[in-house]
C-alpha cells in the first residue's frame, strides 16, 4: 500500500510538471514556451494570453519565455526530462523530427474546418506529417526585392507594379542601375542554402523527392537555375556588389542605404528594420514579388505552435492554439514582427490595415505564393546544409567550381551523408 501510494504521489507530480493541471477536475495551468524575442512581438503574445485567461479563467496560460538559441537542444533535453511545456512555440523544420518521434500531439481533431480552409494548403502541408497536423502555422516570411526609388529613377526604370515581377526583369533592372560606381543588386549570400532552396519552386526545383531516410536528392535544372543566375549577374553583367556574396543579409543593407546598390533581396522581415534604420530620407520600395519560369512560389518554413503529446491537458491546450490563431490575433503578432500570417483571413486583415505603407501591400502579397517545403520532412537535411550545400554554394559563387562542380558536390555529399 505504501509503494502503490507513493507511485501514485509521484504520478502526480509528474502531471503537475508537464501542465499544471489539477487532476480533481479544477482549474488548469498551461505552460506555453514563446521564442518571441522583439519587444513589440512579446507584447502582442502577452496580450493574447492575457485575453484568453480572461476569457476562460478554468484553463490558465502561463507564458515561459525562451530564445531562439540552442531550442532545439533544449527541446530535446526538456522531452527527454519529461518537463517540455504543454504549448511549444518553434517553426516547421525544427518540429517535424519532434513529430517523427512522438513527442508531439496529433491536433487534426482540434483544427476547426474554419481553420482548415483558412490556412492555404502549401502551409498547412508543411505541418502535416503521416496524414496528422502536428502543428499550427502562425508567422511566414519570403525574400523580397527592396529598391531605392531615386536610383532606379535616376537610370531611367520604370518600377514594375504588377501582380509580380520576373527573375529577368530584376536582372534587366540592375544591368540598368550598374553606373556612376553603384552595383545594380546586394545579396548577402554567406549563408546561401536557405535562400536557393527557398526560391527553388519559381523554377520548378525540388532538391528532394521522397521523405525521411529514403529521401532521394534531385540537383537538376530548376535547382541550378538559380544559382547560375546569380553566377552571370555576378560575373558576366558584374551588377551584384561582389563583397555582398560572402556578407550576411543584415551587413548588405549597410551599402544599400549608402547608395552603393539599387537593389537588395532580403527577408520580408526586415522592413522593419529598413524603416526604422535607413538614413533620413531615403527613398525605398517593394517590389513585387519575384516569380521564375514555374510561377512565384516560395518554399515555407513557418513558425508554429504545438501541443506536447504527454501533456495533461492536450485538448485544452489545443483550444488555446485556436484562439491564438485568430483572425485578429495573428494579425496583430504578424504586424508587431513584420512578419506574414498564416491564415489568409489575417493575411487580408493586415492588408486592409497596412496596405497603405511602404512595404506591407507587396510583402502580403507574396504570402499567398509560400507553399510546402520537401526538406521539412528529410532526415539529415540539416547536416547537408551545414556541411555540405553552404559550402558547396560558396565555392561555386566565389568562382572555385562551376555549375557541373557545384551539382556534384550537393548530390555526392546528399548520398554520402543519407548512406
Amino acid at each position: 500500500m505504501v509503494v502503490a501510494a507513493l507511485a501514485a504521489a509521484a504520478s502526480l507530480l509528474f502531471t503537475a510538471c508537464s501542465s499544471g493541471g489539477d487532476s480533481a477536475g479544477g482549474p488548469v495551468t498551461l505552460k506555453f514556451q514563446s521564442l518571441s524575442d522583439q519587444p513589440a512581438a512579446i507584447a502582442a503574445t502577452n496580450k493574447i494570453v492575457d485575453d484568453w485567461n480572461k476569457a476562460h479563467p478554468d484553463v490558465k496560460v502561463e507564458v515561459v519565455q525562451a530564445g531562439w538559441d540552442g531550442v532545439y537542444d533544449k527541446l530535446i533535453t526538456q522531452f527527454n526530462a519529461g518537463s517540455a511545456p504543454d504549448i511549444i512555440h518553434y517553426e516547421a523544420a525544427g518540429v517535424v523530427p519532434f513529430a517523427k518521434d512522438g513527442y508531439l500531439a496529433d491536433l487534426t481533431p482540434y483544427l476547426s474546418e474554419q481553420k482548415k480552409t483558412d490556412i492555404p494548403k502549401g502551409v498547412l502541408d508543411s505541418v502535416t506529417v503521416d496524414n496528422q497536423v502536428i502543428a499550427y502555422p502562425t508567422e511566414l516570411q519570403s525574400y523580397v526585392v527592396f529598391a531605392n526609388r531615386a536610383l532606379l529613377q535616376k537610370a531611367g526604370v520604370t518600377i514594375p507594379s504588377g501582380d509580380t515581377m520576373s527573375w529577368d526583369q530584376l536582372r534587366e533592372i540592375a544591368k540598368a542601375t550598374t553606373r556612376d560606381g553603384a552595383f545594380g543588386l546586394g545579396w548577402g549570400l554567406s549563408s546561401p542554402t536557405a535562400a536557393m532552396v527557398a526560391l527553388a519552386p519559381g523554377f520548378g526545383g525540388k532538391y528532394f523527392d521522397g521523405t525521411g531516410t529514403d529521401a532521394k536528392i534531385s540537383v537538376g535544372q530548376g535547382e541550378m537555375a538559380l544559382p547560375q543566375l546569380v553566377d552571370a549577374m555576378a560575373h558576366q553583367d558584374n551588377s551584384i556588389l561582389p563583397v555582398t556574396l560572402t556578407q550576411s543579409g543584415s551587413k548588405a543593407l549597410a551599402p544599400f542605404y549608402a547608395g552603393q546598390t539599387a537593389m537588395t533581396i532580403q527577408g520580408s522581415f526586415q522592413a522593419a528594420n529598413i524603416a526604422k534604420d535607413a538614413p533620413a530620407g531615403f527613398d525605398w520600395v517593394v517590389l513585387p514579388p519575384l516569380a521564375g519560369p514555374a510561377g512565384p512560389a516560395q518554399a515555407a518554413n513557418p513558425q508554429t505552435l504545438s501541443v506536447n503529446k504527454d501533456s495533461a491537458h492536450v485538448k485544452e491546450a489545443a483550444e488555446f492554439i485556436e484562439f491564438f490563431t485568430g483572425t485578429e490575433n495573428l494579425a496583430a503578432l504578424n504586424e508587431a514582427d513584420a512578419l506574414i500570417p498564416a491564415t489568409t483571413s489575417a493575411r487580408q486583415a493586415l492588408t486592409t490595415k497596412l496596405g497603405a505603407q511602404n512595404g506591407w501591400k507587396e510583402i502580403l502579397s507574396s504570402g499567398q505564393y509560400l507553399t510546402s517545403a520537401p526538406y521539412l520532412f528529410v532526415d539529415k537535411y540539416a547536416q547537408w546544409k551545414d556541411t555540405v550545400a553552404t559550402p558547396a554554394y560558396q565555392k561555386f559563387l566565389a568562382k572555385q567550381i562551376d555549375a557541373a562542380g557545384l551539382s556534384k558536390e550537393l548530390t555526392d555529399g546528399w548520398n554520402s551523408i543519407n548512406r
